[in-house]
């Protein structure tokens, strides 16, 4: 089910693994497009640390709190997204012919936050208030290409930047379950390529998708 903005906006969602190189591609996609559509794109993430919780969420991932339950970040990072959909993707979609560029959204939280006793369908509930996304990208690494680029950035890995195999079964479960629950669209995009060719996979997609997102 889309909820693409009568007024011709669109929310679009950039997923991946740690080190898939989303937060890169979405930045790269803005610029392409702000190019051709003066401005019109923007770039955002979760969590929010300007949101509900953020600086909370923030610290336990960076792992300055380690001493929480797990249904606690899973309630905290659902009202950081409802709080980030009501001042900064809604009113920005809502402006005029806009896109927003999400690097990451409540898929993550179906694999992040879910476990044996609290399943993807209790998670996806909480967000059940959140701004459905028009489309989202999942961008496909091998876990060794992930785990190389995570070397490479020279910084402490975060809480949930281990187990790559077993985050990937789960991403792969929470796209059939979301699929199958919301009719949502949810597109594999091969990003073993350069930032710049994996960016132009997504374009060739949102463009034939959108048509009202076709560049010069």
């Amino acid at each position: 089910m889309s909820i693409l903005m009568g007024n011709g906006s669109l929310f679009i969602v950039i997923e991946g693994l740690d080190g898939s190189g989303k937060s890169s591609v979405a930045r790269r996609l803005a610029e392409i497009l702000n190019r051709n559509f003066d401005g019109a794109v923007k770039t955002t993430f979760e969590p929010n640390d300007f949101s509900c919780g953020g600086q909370f969420i923030r610290d336990i991932l960076t792992k300055k709190i380690t001493e929480f339950h797990p249904r606690q970040l899973a309630f905290s990072f659902a009202a950081n997204r409802l709080d980030h959909c009501t001042r900064v993707i809604g009113p920005w979609l809502e402006s005029g012919e806009k896109m927003i560029l999400c690097d990451r959204f409540y898929l993550s939280s179906l694999v992040y936050q879910s476990f044996e006793d609290f399943g993807i369908d209790q998670v996806f509930e909480l967000n059940r208030f959140a701004r459905r996304p028009d489309l989202t990208f999942f961008i496909e690494v091998s876990d060794e290409i992930c785990y190389q680029r995570m070397a490479n950035r020279n910084q402490p890995r975060e809480l949930f930047e281990e187990k790559l195999a077993q985050t990937r079964e789960k991403y792969m479960a929470a796209i059939a379950f979301l699929t199958q629950k919301t009719g949502e669209t949810v597109v594999k995009i091969d990003g073993s390529g350069t930032i710049d060719a994996v960016a132009q996979l997504i374009l060739n997609e949102l463009e034939a998708r959108f048509p009202a997102w076709q560049r010069d």
